[in-house]
């Protein structure tokens, strides 16, 4: 069994309907007699009472079987793309990033695994490039702080040594 329901009257129909039955009870109004009197006064209760309810139902608004026509939201689903290769060559890798005693302990970048593990070893900044004496032989490296200044990256897993 379906459950048919009705819309409810728009409110400023309601009004209108409101205003227009005041404007003609003023115009047609004369001077009242007793016999009529009765007549009237229960012709005005049931016009009231008609007009109330109509408002009544008009606001009542718990409607149980309304359904939102809302979307829900769905999250958009994420997919990396992989970075260009203009953008990809200023991405070091990290594993190439260790500390050298002969340096003062700061992180440097090895040239060696560089030139093993980077396509573009030979182009970056020589004012970044240290050699260093490490005890046993020079060793040659780059300065971390200073290759991000110049817009690389240090990217991935880093080397535990």
């Amino acid at each position: 069994m379906t459950r048919i329901t009705r819309p409810a009257p728009h409110r400023k129909f309601i009004a209108f309907v409101v205003c227009l039955s005041l404007a003609i009870t003023g115009f047609s109004a004369v001077p009242a007699r007793a016999d009529e009197d009765v007549a009237k006064v229960l012709a005005g209760l049931a016009a009231l009472a008609i007009i109330g309810a109509a408002i009544k139902d008009s606001r009542d608004n718990d409607r149980k079987d309304y359904v939102s026509r809302q979307p829900t939201y769905t999250p958009p689903t994420y997919k990396p793309r992989p970075v260009p290769s203009r953008v990809a060559r200023y991405d070091l890798p990290a594993k190439c990033q260790r500390e050298y005693r002969g340096f003062g302990d700061r992180k440097l970048l090895s040239n060696s695994c560089l030139q093993k593990n980077y396509r573009h070893a030979e182009r970056l900044p020589q004012q970044c490039r240290v050699t260093f004496w490490n005890g046993k032989r020079n060793k040659t490296a780059y300065k971390s702080r200073c290759l991000t200044r110049q817009g690389y990256r240090i990217t991935g897993k880093p080397n535990r040594r």
